[in-house]
């Protein structure tokens, strides 16, 4: 399959690299207006490297999108139309009509369209799944230093939109209310957030983001009927604590704790893989666009949420 990105920078360089190393995949070019960055990357895998991405159109069967998140809807839609797969980084877009624009693109052309959001191929989170149940609540906490990277967007849509994905992905259950509050410290922007989401099935999830704190931490939590579980999403440690039967000598409940640790593995790398095998069969990719317009659509309304009530303290 011919394959190619568009958009070589920090994480698009990585993009590429994958690209060049699967079996499935020939990567016929990268593109990116910066000339320092399409040469490197050109220059580092023997590809051709385009100022344009116009170039590419027509010449490629699968793409990654991984430009600035406003440049998006217009440069997938354009590889949609000219008949390739597209893997478009999160979020999908800037605005939620964008956002059913591109899926209508895909739908029109017959391509597959899977959405960047690796936490779901993280070893820890795929190791969860078979011991949900129903969670009834959720707690998110996406923590990290500020960089000027990724300041094209608020933070809900930078880093709180992974684990706005991942609850929406475990609780499967319609959003009916949200409460959101944050705040701009060193960007333009909304550096930290915090938004409490009600669901129809009566779930909780509260999550934080900030790219404004001293040290980096995500970490998801869920507490069912059954169990209270922790995930570690970047030391891919999953801790499940479960009551058993009887009480100590001291009269507490007794619990057992199951901690397991996994490799840290190549989460992009199997994102990758699966968006070719969905783009060699047909079959649906694992975060489709209507995955990703749902984490946008619920990230949009935080955002709205936060922003009126950084006016208010204005």
């Amino acid at each position: 399959m011919r394959t190619a990105v568009v958009g070589v920078g920090y994480l698009g360089r990585f993009h590429a690299q994958k690209y060049k190393t699967l079996p499935n995949s020939i990567l016929v070019g990268v593109a990116d207006p910066s000339l320092a960055a399409r040469e490197a990357v050109g220059a580092e895998l023997g590809v051709p490297a385009h100022a344009d991405y116009h170039e590419l159109l027509g010449k490629v069967d699968a793409v990654s999108i991984v430009t600035p998140t406003p440049y998006h809807f217009v440069v997938a839609k354009e590889f949609l139309e000219a008949g390739a797969h597209v893997l478009v980084e999160k979020p999908m877009t800037v605005t939620v009509e964008e956002g059913v624009g591109l899926i209508e693109a895909a739908r029109r052309a017959g391509r597959i369209l899977q959405v960047g959001h690796l936490e779901r191929f993280n070893a820890a989170v795929q190791a969860v799944q078979p011991i949900l149940t129903v969670p009834r609540f959720i707690e998110s906490a996406r923590l990290a230093p500020f960089k000027h990277r990724g300041t094209d967007v608020n933070v809900v849509l930078d880093l709180m939109i992974h684990d706005i994905d991942l609850i929406l992905s475990i609780v499967r259950s319609p959003v009916v209310s949200v409460d959101a509050i944050g705040s701009s410290v060193f960007s333009k922007e909304i550096d930290i957030a915090n938004a409490r989401l009600r669901f129809a099935n009566g779930c909780v999830a509260n999550a934080t983001a900030s790219r404004v704190s001293l040290k980096t931490e995500r970490r998801l939590r869920l507490f069912q009927d059954d169990a209270y579980v922790s995930v570690d999403l970047q030391q891919k440690v999953l801790t499940v604590i479960r009551k058993k039967d009887g009480v100590g000598s001291d009269g507490m409940p007794q619990v057992a704790i199951d901690e397991t640790t996994y490799e840290q593995g190549d989460a992009l790398k199997a994102e990758i893989e699966a968006f070719l095998e969905a783009a060699a069969t047909g079959s649906a990719p694992a975060v489709t666009g209507e995955d990703g317009l749902l984490a946008l659509r619920t990230a949009v309304s935080i955002t709205e949420q936060v922003t009126n009530s950084m006016g208010k303290f204005a």
